[in-house]
């Protein structure tokens, strides 16, 4: 058969150029096997394929510009010019390497392509190959990393995999992840592993006192991390060398990072080499400290030297190439001083190193070429047959059709949850997890695991539901435990040392056929494995410091995974021999990591209603904690209530300004709910706010629950003292009279209906437990010019701001705030009231905005409670996104599959370049999936039932 293989840069010194010259060669034997590559960027390859391989070039990129290497007549800066053009099919965000060039050629080039099978190497090719490529072509995609990890480089993916013939990839656990992913829409999947160069390959006598480990010189790589770890080897075995192999733009930091640690006698930055088998064979011991690894050849390679291994147990590869404890040692990604500690154990135990070597060579020849050859040679037999059969292309459109149903509003499918990288996938675990799934059927796969469906709890449920599960299989086998407290949203117990073996073996009896996970973890809290917790007992003898209990649960939406970060932590606690009579935790509580014994007196915390075994200094009011009550208030108006537009319209009139009709205007008005979204980032992650104030005018959301004890709608004429100021549609005037609610706290949070918590928090992050409120300086600066007609009304304000706080405290604002709650005392504004009168009276008259405005609530209060000491700079992670730009796009589905922020805003500029109704979409898209609970303020709603019955419990948690 006939097989091509696309690749970027043909001519790169990287993993996967490597890999597919060492395919190619073994299928070079029997087939006609051809590599073509998009640009030409050297004057010689680094890898030589088989003689029998035609490499060809598209795009000669050597020079100052880009032209194409075939035969042209056209003038050179016609080629510039389209290679300045983005690409039609590849987006920059997920490979800038591509424009409007390499479309043409490759279209040229593949559009009578005398191929049969057509293999692509990146998620960008795989995109142009099935938008390019003739229908008669059987495509394939080999996956070169952890498409889990990929970002928006792995978007292609999610959006035109549907049209493949079969996506390859290298472990099974990104396999898992498309399938997930995928769904219904998902090629043929499979895994296939990355093949050892075939030919002689010389073994390690283990004697060489030399550490090997190779790779880019890039950060993904993390060389420092062993740098680091070897000035820790380097004081007890200072005969011992570390070879670093491999080049890149990190080469002058590590060689500074060399020097700086004075390792220059004992570390080696050595370049590249072509010839890596003869390395190996030098060494008596390979390293690999990349944060991410899709298989890791360099590993294998090692391995068929003889060579053990240590390394990071990153996602995916390390675990798909090496036995922990039999081949070589894992350890968590970034613990660089397990690192050390297993780099001198091997370096110190002869005898390990060379059992462990041994067992190496017997492991890795499962990546024999031949192996693999045939794995290839099998799955591209099987496709050839279907596409000749005749039932290839139903399938692809079947396939196309559930990707269309399930995608979301950009096209691509949602993004699954990643396995934990500790999460074990031997024989053990699958056969469990099939047992465990065959006795409840209600469980589903997600993010590697099996997990419950909830509809209505929100992760602080979770949180003690874990709670509970922990406190259950603990009671039931009369272990002594307490609950302590920490700084982490979920909860630990403390067990004695001495339980450490009854513990796992109470988790193996109690939930032997339950999908609950039990992750053993080291001193850094770090996962060293993690397992069905009904094969906890098999590593009784494993060391570690806890074990974290938990239930996955996924939303019915299964958009929403609370995995091990809400578990429980089981902590071991030990005596301290140097200290009798203390007690000693492996992880730093609130009260510190030595306990006195005249400190342990018992008695009961109450957490979800239950309660549990504590001991005093953890029910006792700790320095910093924030006691005090927490309310939110938000401002809010439905723009498509006519009742509202006809008001406005009078004073509109009454001002002279032309108006229009207000059910036209109404019409075009778009509610997309994000109130009762936001509202619901409340109760889920925020649920100890005490009450929720909803300021407007005249309005309610139809769905919200007014009964509801900690809701309640107040209206304008409530907080302005002035009536002849209303009706008012200045939010900055709104904003002016927020102290005036009745029964408001002092402390409370200022919320836009377009602000969300994005994760759970705590009270802390927004005020310090002496009552002093934060705030979130942007890195967005005023214009340090005078105030002026041509400013936007934000600006304006913040000037005028400016000028108040530089005539009262004799300093000068540059900076305005993210666009995030913000934490407000009563006080302050009161205060602000008094001291700038005629401003805060100017402003509540403007029934416009005006540029004579002042922003206080979002602004001005900060800045006055910084002076007057009771407002201090905080940090949050805060992202925005504004939907009316196509630029923006891209985050939000990185914001729903990572849920990287503690709070974000979602704006959308009307002078964007995406349409009105396609932002519609996108957040009718957006926001039902990243809150999938409907909290208890939606009337009707599950919670909302709870809420009325008395079954939610209040604050804490």
């Amino acid at each position: 058969m006939k097989i091509t293989f696309l690749l970027t840069t043909a001519d790169a010194v990287g993993g996967t150029e490597r890999a597919v010259f060492n395919q190619a060669s073994e299928l070079a034997a029997r087939h006609d096997v051809r590599v073509l590559s998009v640009f030409k960027s050297k004057p010689a390859q680094f890898f030589s394929p088989d003689e029998r391989v035609r490499v060809d070039y598209l795009i000669d990129a050597t020079g100052q510009g880009q032209r194409p290497l075939r035969p042209t007549g056209a003038d050179p800066a016609l080629w510039n010019s389209l290679a300045a053009q983005p690409s039609e099919i590849v987006d920059r965000s997920w490979e800038n390497a591509f424009n409007r060039l390499t479309d043409l050629e490759l279209g040229l080039a593949l559009q009578d392509i005398d191929t049969d099978i057509l293999i692509t190497t990146t998620p960008a090719l795989m995109a142009l190959a099935v938008s390019l490529a003739p229908s008669r072509v059987v495509t394939v995609h080999q996956e070169h990393r952890v498409s889990e990890l990929r970002g928006t480089s792995g978007e292609p993916l999610r959006r035109y995999a549907a049209q493949l013939d079969a996506l390859v990839v290298l472990s099974e656990r990104t396999r898992e992840w498309f399938a997930e992913t995928l769904g219904a829409g998902a090629p043929r999947l499979m895994v296939v592993p990355n093949a050892l160069p075939s030919g002689f390959r010389p073994r390690s006598t283990l004697e060489t006192r030399t550490v090997v480990i190779a790779g880019r010189l890039v950060g993904e790589k993390q060389i420092d991390h062993a740098v680091t770890a070897w000035s820790t080897v380097a004081q007890y075995h200072p005969e011992w060398t570390l070879r670093i192999f491999g080049d890149g733009p990190l080469s002058g930091a590590l060689r500074r990072q060399i020097d700086f640690l004075g390792l220059h006698d004992c570390v080696q930055l050595n370049g590249n080499s072509p010839h890596l088998a003869e390395e190996w064979a030098k060494a008596s011991i390979a390293l690999l400290t990349s944060r991410n690894e899709a298989f890791g050849l360099v590993l294998a390679e090692a391995q068929a030297a003889g060579v053990p291994v240590v390394s990071y147990d990153s996602p995916n590869g390390p675990r798909e190439v090496i036995i922990d404890g039999h081949t070589g040692m894992l350890v968590p990604v970034g613990d660089t001083d397990s690192l050390a500690a297993c780099l001198l154990r091997l370096i110190e135990d002869g005898q390990l190193r060379h059992r462990m070597g041994a067992a190496a060579i017997e492991a890795v020849a499962r990546f024999a070429p031949d192996e693999v050859t045939r794995q290839w040679e099998q799955l591209f037999t099987e496709l050839l047959h279907d596409r000749d059969s005749g039932g290839r292309e139903v399938g692809k459109v079947e396939r196309r059709a559930y990707h269309a149903l399930y995608a979301g509003a950009d096209g691509s499918a949602q993004a699954a949850e990643p396995a934990p990288a500790s999460l074990a996938r031997g024989g053990d675990q699958r056969a469990l997890e099939a047992k465990v799934a065959r006795r409840h059927r209600e469980l589903v796969r997600s993010g590697g695991q099996l997990c419950r469906v909830i509809g209505s709890e929100t992760p602080w449920d979770i949180v003690q539901a874990n709670l509970a599960i922990a406190a259950n299989v603990l009671e039931s086998a009369n272990i002594p435990y307490m609950v302590v407290r920490d700084s982490m949203v979920r909860h630990t117990v403390a067990v004695h040392a001495d339980y450490r073996s009854a513990v796992l073996e109470a988790l193996s009896t109690r939930y032997a056929e339950d999908a609950v996970y039990a992750a053993l973890l080291n001193d850094g809290q770090n996962a060293i494995t993690t397992v069905l917790a009904g094969l906890a007992a098999v590593h009784k003898d494993t060391p570690c410091s806890g074990v974290r209990v938990y239930q996955s649960a996924v939303s019915t939406s299964r958009t929403m995974r609370l995995g091990a970060v809400y578990g429980c932590t089981i902590a071991f606690w030990e005596d301290d021999p140097e200290t009798p009579g203390v007690s000693l935790s492996p992880t730093r509580t609130l009260v510190g990591d030595r306990v006195p014994h005249s400190a342990m007196n018992r008695t009961t915390m109450t957490l979800g209603g239950r309660h549990y075994p504590s001991i005093a200094p953890f029910t006792q009011p700790l320095h910093g904690d924030v006691n005090f009550p927490i309310d939110a208030v938000y401002t809010w108006v439905d723009g498509a209530d006519i009742g509202w537009l006809e008001r406005k319209n009078a004073v509109l009139a009454a001002m002279g300004i032309a108006t229009e009709d207000a059910a036209t205007s109404a019409a075009r008005f778009r509610n997309r709910d994000e109130l009762r979204y936001s509202l619901r980032s409340i109760d889920m992650y925020a649920p100890w706010i005490r009450n929720i104030y909803l300021v407007t005018d005249r309005q309610v959301p139809p769905w919200l629950d007014t009964s509801h004890p900690r809701v309640r709608v107040v209206d304008h004429s409530e907080i302005f003292r002035d009536h002849s100021a209303l009706p008012t549609y200045n939010s900055h005037a709104i904003e002016s009279q927020l102290h005036h609610i009745d029964g408001l706290a002092e402390h409370f949070l200022y919320f836009n209906d377009d602000v969300f918590v994005g994760r759970t928090l705590q009270p802390s992050a927004f005020f310090h437990g002496n009552g002093q409120a934060k705030h979130f300086m942007s890195p967005t600066s005023v214009p340090m010019s005078a105030p002026s007609y041509e400013d936007e009304f934000n600006i304006s304000a913040a000037k005028n701001n400016r000028a108040l706080i530089q005539a009262y405290f004799g300093q000068t604002l540059v900076h305005s705030f993210l666009h995030a709650p913000h934490p407000l005392r009563r006080s302050v504004l009161e205060d602000i009231e008094t001291h700038f009168k005629e401003a805060v009276y100017t402003v509540s008259r403007n029934r416009l905005r005006d540029h004579s405005d002042v922003s206080i609530a979002s602004s001005l209060h900060h800045y006055f409670g910084y002076y007057t000491g009771r407002s201090v700079p905080g940090a949050i992670s805060c992202g925005f996104v504004n939907v009316g730009l196509s630029e923006h796009k891209s985050r939000l589905n990185r914001i729903l599959t990572a849920r990287p922020h503690d709070v974000f805003c979602l704006n959308d500029f009307h002078d964007g370049d995406v349409s009105e109704d396609e932002q519609d979409a996108i957040l009718r898209a957006f926001l039902p999936s990243y809150f999938p609970v409907a909290s208890q303020f939606e009337a009707g709603s599950a919670r909302n039932q709870r809420a009325h019955a008395g079954y939610l419990p209040g604050w804490p948690l």
